[in-house]
């Protein structure tokens, strides 16, 4: 039995890397105490995960993410805002990563990402609003939107 060895190009190398982050941020997603959307994040840097985040509520607040209404409290944190804020208290930085994250950024969080240094946004699920990927894209930051079964 012959085995033969097929090389991939590099476009395809690429969306198998992205796609493996995307279902791990997936995975992080789970730790989210919100209900009515569970987001996660990581960023990579140089294929090493160097920070990671999901949404929910500040440090020490209770975990509840909604209102009695079930609307979400103005203080939650996105996925992104704490993965960005962890590298930020970390020995690392962002500069030239790319951020994997389950849903595509709001505004708030595009200016995060712009100002972290992040070059790459790779999402699965659209925002109900795309502005935050238009600001992105205008500031020279590649977004890719990724399908994941």
């Amino acid at each position: 039995m012959t085995c033969t060895y097929q090389p991939i190009n590099s476009q395809e190398k690429q969306y198998n890397l992205d796609t493996r982050y995307i279902r791990m941020a997936r995975i992080w997603a789970e730790n989210s105490y919100c209900e009515r959307r569970k987001v996660g994040a990581l960023i990579v840097k140089d294929k090493m995960i160097i920070s990671d985040g999901y949404n929910g509520t500040p440090s020490g607040f209770e975990n509840v993410c909604e209102d009695d209404e079930g609307k979400t409290k103005a203080y939650v944190l996105h996925a992104e805002a704490n993965a960005i804020t962890k590298v930020a208290k970390s020995h690392n930085n962002s500069d030239g990563a790319t951020l994997y994250v389950t849903t595509s950024p709001c505004i708030e969080c595009a200016k995060l990402i712009i100002q972290s240094g992040i070059k790459r946004v790779v999402y699965t699920d659209p925002y109900r609003i795309d502005d935050g990927v238009q600001l992105l894209r205008r500031a020279g930051i590649a977004v890719e939107q990724v399908e994941v079964l």
